[in-house]
């Protein structure tokens, strides 16, 4: 940011600018002599009794006294330039509801409520793309109701950090003390660069999972009717796998084709056998079949302290496009 002549304040937003990604640069310790700038961008979600909240692309907060406020401006939604394919946040959220589709779903207003006896939270959450048609601590009262009928814990996702996420409503579940429980990134990345990889392993690709596939699944122990459902639902489902050893593949992965979506689910690689390429070979593999089938886009979800995941996909190509965050009502 830059600052006037003669240090005057450069400040570029108001009250009215709710809702809008902004830039700030406040003063902080400046009673002691000794203060220091500190810059923040985020959406402003909030600008009451003289505190601004902004909310970040990553889902935190920040408190702003408006008084430290020395300079401040309204920036575009989203960068200029970004790594990957243009996405939007509404298409990409909705090819990844139909690639994890719920056993159970009741819509509330624009809200939808997901149930699959507790098969994962993106299967067991509300999905909140618009307006509940109520106001938001009676759709809230009404999710913990729905959940608590099925036996089921009350979760939220909630987006952040694209052109039309959701930190309004992030800023206003944190307001009410709600538990964040998980934050995950959705990368994406163009689909022709990660099928065009020369791999040494060997991999198999078809329609089901196959008994083989599930025993190296580390989300389930005997799955069930519903794991099998939720895993083989969707536009177009691939399953991809390396031979290991006593019958238990080295690698695996799970890829829903969607129109110019491939979603990249459920890689996995067995632990003795990682850091030998096995990731790369099945994502290749899957890459190749989307790409028969006309898709052109990749999307991938990592949890946000997975380091080494994050690492690996970065590698790959795959580039932040947002957040989300499971909140327990």
């Amino acid at each position: 940011m830059e600052f006037t002549a003669g240090g005057r304040l450069d400040v570029h937003i108001t009250p009215s600018d709710v809702g809008k990604r902004i830039s700030v640069r406040r003063l902080r310790n400046a009673d002691d002599g000794a203060g220091t700038f500190t810059d923040a961008v985020g959406v402003l979600t909030s600008w009451t009794g003289g505190v601004l909240l902004i909310t970040q692309r990553t889902g935190e907060t920040v408190r702003i006294a408006e008084s430290s406020l020395v300079a401040g401006k309204v920036v575009p939604a989203a960068p200029a330039r970004r790594r990957g394919p243009a996405a939007g946040f509404a298409e990409l959220a909705r090819a990844q509801a139909r690639a994890w589709q719920p056993l159970e779903s009741e819509p509330l207003g624009e809200w939808t409520l997901r149930a699959t006896h507790g098969f994962t939270r993106r299967a067991n959450s509300v999905l909140p793309l618009g307006d509940p048609g109520l106001p938001l601590d009676d759709a809230l009262g009404r999710v913990r109701a729905w959940y608590a009928r099925r036996g089921l814990p009350p979760y939220v996702q909630v987006a952040t950090g694209a052109e039309g996420t959701q930190e309004a409503l992030c800023a206003a579940l944190d307001e009410r003390g709600l538990r964040r429980e998980v934050t995950a990134e959705v990368r994406v990345a163009a689909l022709a660069p990660l099928a065009d990889v020369e791999v040494a392993a060997d991999v198999a690709v078809a329609r089901t999972p196959g008994p083989a596939w599930l025993r190296r699944y580390h989300r389930v122990g005997e799955p069930g009717e519903h794991v099998l459902r939720v895993l083989t639902a969707g536009p177009s489902v691939w399953f991809a796998s390396v031979p290991g050893e006593g019958g238990v593949p080295a690698a695996i992965g799970r890829c829903v084709v969607d129109g110019r979506w491939a979603g990249l689910l459920a890689l996995e690689v067995a632990p003795e056998r990682r850091r030998q390429g096995l990731a790369t070979a099945v994502t290749a593999a899957l890459a190749a079949k989307a790409l028969e089938e006309g898709a052109s886009a990749a999307w991938l979800q990592v949890e946000s302290d997975n380091d080494a995941a994050r690492a690996l996909y970065a590698g790959m190509g795959f580039a932040v496009h947002h957040h989300y965050h499971h909140f327990r009502l």
